[in-house]
């Protein structure tokens, strides 16, 4: 019987591989849906999923980027987006929280900050795009810099930050420095490897979610090399789905977002929890949370 060709190889101006230092990848399905200059490709040595380049992302990029501009053109929107999401971490890491000097970096509208602020002992945010700390005045503390920030914090959390970094591993082992002996850092980030993308292969999915501001996606192997890499020892990776049923299936039947919503009246707590506890078994569900701890 013969064989499948393989996709595509390339090796053509593309740097090795951030990782590992390969230097083949292969195309991954799909299209960078603001950029079409732009590939997706994936390291035929260790997994990792990266853009074809970064050289778009340069110093000062986020401070005004107004990237979440077009889905929250107001913070209150932003804040109406990101709500399940602030309160689920919250919940996620209420222990952690407690009675601890927290910081949490890349916080975008803040609403994860407003909301542990009941449980943390001291919170702060870095957010570098201006128009937070104009919204937030006078009612919680917010740096435009990791450097600003100072140090001696027990958790430091990021949520869907590190695959916007350039450098995420020169970027961690700034964090690291950051933390108070015993301190922890939880690292939130899209899953590489999505059901969407590599179980049903959805072509539209596929055409809808990559973004030239994601630099990077991980799956779990990956996230723990790069946490090596930066001088952190792992804790734990824990798959998470932040979409239900639902939505995978209005992807799949309709080629479109925002099947949570419109479809909400397929999904039960039990049908959602068995769904999330399938496609964690696989390690394919959307979301990965890393655990590290600094190993010295």
């Amino acid at each position: 019987m013969d064989q499948e060709p393989k996709a595509p190889t390339y090796r053509e101006n593309i740097e090795p591989c951030y990782l590992c230092g390969a230097s083949y990848f292969t195309d991954r399905k799909g299209t960078v849906r603001d950029d079409s200059s732009l590939r997706v490709v994936e390291c035929g040595g260790c997994g990792l999923v990266t853009l074809s380049s970064r050289e778009h992302i340069r110093a000062g990029h986020y401070e005004g980027s107004g990237m979440h501009g077009e889905i929250a053109p107001s913070v209150d929107a932003w804040l109406r987006q990101s709500e399940i999401d602030d309160e689920r971490r919250v919940r996620m890491l209420q222990s952690a929280l407690t009675n601890r000097r927290v910081l949490d970096v890349g916080s975008g509208a803040c609403g994860f900050v407003r909301k542990a602020q009941a449980f943390a002992r001291e919170i702060a945010a870095v957010e570098p795009e201006r128009r937070i700390a104009e919204y937030w005045a006078g009612e919680m503390t917010i740096y435009p810099s990791i450097e600003a920030a100072g140090d001696g914090y027990d958790l430091i959390t990021a949520f869907h930050v590190v695959e916007h970094l350039p450098q995420p591993r020169e970027t961690l082992k700034s964090w690291a420095t950051r933390l108070a002996p015993g301190g922890r850092l939880v690292i939130e980030v899209p899953n590489a490897e999505d059901a969407l993308l590599t179980l049903y292969e959805c072509d539209a999915f596929q055409r809808f979610t990559y973004w030239s501001q994601h630099l990077f996606l991980f799956n779990a192997d990956t996230m723990r090399q790069l946490a090596t890499q930066a001088g952190l020892r792992v804790a734990s990776v824990q798959q998470y789905q932040r979409y239900p049923l639902s939505n995978h299936m209005h992807w799949l039947s309709q080629g479109k977002p925002g099947g949570h919503q419109r479809w909400s009246f397929l999904d039960t707590d039990t049908l959602s929890e068995a769904y999330a506890a399938s496609l964690a078994a696989i390690g394919k569900c959307d979301t990965i949370v890393t655990y590290l701890e600094r190993a010295s």
